[in-house]
């Protein structure tokens, strides 16, 4: 069975709207109307639900804690992935502190940067040196980049040497990596900038 990126980077949506729903509300679900609330198309969300759990009916919909549990066993949540975090600034230590990884199969072990500390909520910085030995020890597979971009392709490549197989990506430059080694960017400036463009036009629509 093929799975796309896209409809990997859809499944927690819908987990996570699933989730929020009151304890009082309906037990089953449809596709048609988890779209609808989504914004997305019901053939699509149809098609995405069909790969991951069988419990949905044509009448009924999908029992709504089944399917939370089909999508949590399909995204393998159970079992917790150790990370580390490289570059405690403002948006590493916003990043650090972040109780809700686990919920989503992320264990941020530790940060580490060039000014070593201990955080509120018992997360370690420790200094970058201690960065390739404690990733090894530790079974660490997952890297989370948070420095300036300058710096941002020398911990890539420490983060590599230390046996991490993805790399998480918060600085604005795209990284060279070897065969094999996953990154997912996350580009701030472009999500604001795109907002923006989409605020404009929306204010440009409405006033035709």
């Amino acid at each position: 069975m093929k799975i796309s990126k896209a409809m990997l980077s859809r499944l927690p949506g819908y987990l996570h709207y699933l989730k929020s729903l009151p304890e009082n509300s309906a037990a089953n679900i449809s596709a048609r109307t988890l779209a609808n609330e989504l914004g997305l198309g019901d053939v699509l969300v149809r098609k995405d639900l069909a790969k991951v759990s069988d419990g949905g009916r044509c009448k009924t919909g999908h029992q709504k804690d089944v399917l939370i549990r089909d999508i949590e066993n399909f995204l393998d949540y159970e079992h917790v992935t150790n990370a580390v975090l490289v570059g405690a600034g403002k948006l590493g230590q916003a990043l650090l502190g972040y109780g809700g990884f686990e919920a989503y199969g992320m264990n941020v072990l530790a940060g580490f940067d060039a000014n070593p500390a201990t955080l509120a909520g018992g997360k370690q910085v420790l200094p970058m040196e201690a960065l390739i030995p404690f990733c090894r020890e530790n079974h660490v597979s997952i890297g989370i980049i948070t420095v300036p971009a300058e710096f941002a392709q020398q911990v890539c490549d420490a983060l590599v040497e230390a046996g991490v197989e993805a790399i998480w990506n918060f600085a604005p430059l795209r990284l060279q990596v070897p065969e094999g080694i996953l990154v997912q960017n996350e580009n701030l400036a472009v999500s604001l900038t795109a907002l923006r463009m989409q605020l404009k036009l929306k204010a440009t629509v409405s006033e035709d």
